[in-house]
């Protein structure tokens, strides 16, 4: 397992945050990057809460404009549930993921239920067209692969549904 330094870029390349992980999975196109949330000692934010500690299970993607951060509550390992970001597809090298956040997210709750936030940032920002259209189609990937609870999201189905 390598230590992995994941670097979030504005849309000028600027570095905005980076922060540690361990590569936990390696493909031609993917990388799976294990972190511990430390940012803030808890972040409400509404439709969840992430706390110091949580366990992050992040997809970073060559050829997706998004990524998927799987997020375990610290002290139980609980599902929280999926942050899904926006953004052109990772540059993914020894040692390092680079993004380019384009704003607009994606939360999808351990039940499978989705919401898209900060459309209003999204909206703001100086993109050609075609890259709003990417922007469009990668919201549109995750909620169909979350409603077919098909990898890297695990939908708890009620079990009493058939």
């Amino acid at each position: 397992m390598s230590a992995i330094t994941i670097h979030k870029l504005n849309l000028v390349g600027q570095e905005t945050f980076a922060y540690s992980g361990v590569e936990i999975a390696h493909t031609p196109r993917s990388i799976t990057v294990e972190a511990v949330f430390s940012r803030y000692d808890r972040l409400e934010l509404g439709y969840t809460t992430f706390e110091r500690g949580d366990r992050f299970v992040e997809h970073f993607y060559a050829d997706r404009w998004y990524n998927v951060f799987e997020i375990h509550a610290a002290h139980t390992d609980t599902l929280r549930g999926w942050y899904c970001n926006i953004a052109r597809p990772a540059q993914i090298e020894a040692g390092h993921v680079r993004q380019i956040d384009l704003a607009l997210d994606v939360w999808v709750n351990p039940e499978g239920s989705v919401l898209v936030l900060d459309e209003d940032e999204f909206a703001a920002l100086p993109l050609s067209a075609e890259e709003r259209e990417q922007a469009r189609r990668a919201v549109a990937e995750i909620q169909a692969l979350a409603a077919q609870s098909v990898a890297p999201f695990r939908i708890k189905k009620d079990r009493s549904s058939p």
